[in-house]
């Protein structure tokens, strides 16, 4: 058993100090890829009954194995001394609503960009499909409140994906590698529509339902063991 602190926090097991290190190489990809600046996007996973988060201000290339930030399903603060994320309800809002175990959020450009334009991102590409269907675009609201984690999870609703209005993106997985490979394909579609929808006197076509429908149920088979990350 994890020695007990003073403050009534606890050191990360094993299985946490694991996950943490996960945790911070994706968030440092996050920023090497060109989807967060500086400390602007968060990522968590959840280790049982508790989620790691990245947390608030700090540099991920400072962040040290020493460093872990964790707090349970109701927001308390149960490893570590640094605050966690401001983001946190968002992150929590996810967990206690579906089963994912790992959330990724960025303020990736063309996603951010595309928020600001639609409802919807248009159907541009059938991997749309990978992220449960056409991807909303959740209502403002400011960061870090409980209104903004609402707009999402409606967003979210059977979706693995969606984007924030003037904001950014969400993505969930059931690991940290699948979270993350939605959001870098959730920023390609938005910029594959930018892209063509900037040509002059031209218009995108557009996939329909139906054959967004064809190519989710062709998913389900494809990979080496039914995985439906890319295609």
């Amino acid at each position: 058993m994890t020695e007990q602190l003073r403050n009534g926090r606890r050191h990360a097991d094993e299985d946490e100090a694991r996950a943490w290190v996960e945790l911070v190489e994706t968030a440092c990809r996050s920023v090497a890829d060109g989807l967060v600046v500086g400390t602007s996007g968060n990522v968590s996973v959840r280790v049982g009954e508790t989620v790691l988060v990245t947390p608030s201000g700090v540099p991920y290339d400072r962040l040290t194995p020493d460093d872990v930030t964790g707090v349970d399903l109701a927001g308390r603060q149960v490893i570590g001394t640094l605050l966690p994320t401001s983001e946190l309800p968002l992150h929590l809002a996810v967990y206690r609503t579906t089963g994912a175990r790992a959330v990724v959020h960025t303020h990736a450009v063309h996603a951010t960009a595309v928020s600001t334009l639609v409802d919807e991102l248009p159907l541009i590409h059938y991997m749309a499909a990978a992220l449960g269907g056409p991807v909303r675009v959740a209502r403002y609201a400011t960061y870090g409140t409980d209104r903004l984690a609402e707009h999402m999870l409606r967003a979210l609703d059977g979706r693995t994906g969606c984007l924030l209005r003037n904001h950014g993106t969400v993505t969930h997985g059931t690991t940290l590698g699948q979270a993350y490979d939605r959001t870098a394909q959730l920023e390609w579609m938005c910029r594959v529509w930018l892209t063509a929808s900037s040509v002059p006197g031209l218009t995108p076509h557009l996939l329909t339902r139906e054959q967004l429908t064809e190519v989710s149920e062709r998913l389900t088979t494809y990979g080496q063991h039914g995985s439906a990350s890319s295609a």
